[in-house]
């Protein structure tokens, strides 16, 4: 696993073991001070996944518990991630190629699945 991935899902599994008390989208830090998640490329990308993978109805709405399906919102996210692979090409660590390209094959087979449906 690219150490850009496995460093994403370590953020991930932190907040989850945490339970600390830290308002929405905020974790402790090294002190343990509430504090916005640090800005990385990584994190970056993977929201955008995310977003993706919601608008796909593979992520459930957390206010509803529902699924919702917007295959427009789905494109868009994935046209975002190709403008990014475009926009920042020669300037990526080969970890961050790497998951960028690996997300964006990863949705794009979601997408055509979710499209068929």
């Amino acid at each position: 696993m690219s150490e850009l991935l496995r460093e994403s899902g370590e953020m991930a599994e932190e907040k989850q073991e945490s339970n600390c008390g830290c308002g929405e989208g905020k974790v402790p830090d090294r002190e343990g001070k509430c504090v916005m998640p640090e800005v990385t490329f990584s994190a970056f990308v993977m929201s955008l996944n995310t977003s993706v993978l919601f608008h796909l109805g593979e992520i459930v709405d957390p206010a509803t518990g529902e699924r919702g399906v917007d295959l427009e919102l789905a494109r868009h996210g994935i046209d975002t991630l190709e403008l990014i692979q475009n926009k920042t090409k020669g300037n990526l660590s080969s970890d961050e190629e790497e998951m960028l390209k690996n997300i964006l094959y990863d949705i794009k087979l979601r997408f055509v699945k979710a499209v068929k449906k």
